[in-house]
């Protein structure tokens, strides 16, 4: 069963969460936070190499997109924590099924799912100019980037939510969160129509899980971080998000992990349907 008594609200022991996207940047950090509050942690990445002609991002977020999953488990290990890896693809239509069941096997029911992971991000417009306000080089929409977003962001989502409610479901499990990463997609995107239209599929999809799945014990949000330095942040980056913010800063992995890990918590029990504003 699902329901357990524990007198510290935070606590996540004996729970399992799947991660997605968590070899780098919000995903990495949140495997760790989930981690240390007693979740088992099944760290599911793809490391890609951006194109070397593609000055879209500095080259830490190059080499971070680059990294290893495992060095993320062994973190976790070294900290005491229970973590297995698996790198797969979820443009693969087989891939969420396959996720929950490693995981399963490896470390028990998943009732904690992070949707973190996304599409390669590249800016584009329907506009036709050639620079973004942040002097990035625009690209036409097209087949390939348009698929591209959609294919992890929205139809890996769906998947991924799917498959942790049958298996929910069919264990008669009353105890679940989902928790999914979004951006400014719902308002429209201008200069990344494709990763908005993406992220206004995936907020559409965690809010009808929320109310579907919600009579089943599981909550399901979406957070929208400020700018966080996974490294991406040039100094035009940082200059803009500074002076947009209200708190005049940008935000770390780690300060985004700690909402995730608070929203994937008992304490957070009557928190569903909503959209995180994080600035």
């Amino acid at each position: 069963m699902s329901a357990r008594t524990n007198s510290n609200p935070h606590d996540l022991s004996g729970r399992t969460a799947l991660v997605t996207g968590a070899n780098m940047g919000i995903g990495a950090a949140s495997a760790v936070s989930l981690a240390r509050r007693g979740a088992a942690v099944f760290v599911s990445y793809l490391s890609t190499r951006l194109p070397e002609d593609d000055s879209t991002f500095p080259p830490a977020y190059r080499e971070a997109r680059m990294r290893d999953g495992a060095l993320v488990v062994e973190a976790i290990r070294h900290e005491g924590g229970r973590a297995e890896v698996l790198e797969a693809d979820l443009t693969d239509e087989r891939t969420p099924a396959l996720l929950f069941q490693r995981a399963e096997k490896a470390l028990g029911p998943v009732e904690i799912l992070v949707l973190n992971a996304t599409g390669w991000q590249r800016p584009d417009s329907f506009s036709g100019g050639s620079e973004d306000r942040l002097g990035r080089s625009l690209r036409p929409v097209t087949v390939d980037l348009v698929d591209a977003q959609l294919a992890v962001d929205a139809r890996a989502s769906a998947l991924l939510i799917a498959e942790f409610a049958r298996r929910h479901k069919e264990r008669g499990a009353d105890w679940g969160r989902i928790v999914a990463l979004t951006s400014a997609g719902r308002d429209g995107f201008p200069g990344e129509v494709s990763y908005g239209a993406a992220k206004a599929a995936l907020e559409s999809l965690t809010l009808s899980a929320a109310w579907e799945l919600g009579e089943q014990g599981v909550t399901a949000n979406l957070v929208h971080p400020p700018v966080t330095d996974t490294g991406w942040v040039t100094p035009e980056v940082e200059r803009e998000a500074i002076a947009n913010s209200p708190l005049r800063h940008y935000a770390q992995p780690e300060d985004v992990a700690e909402v995730i890990a608070y929203l994937c918590s008992p304490a957070a029990g009557f928190i569903t349907g909503n959209r995180i504003q994080m600035r």
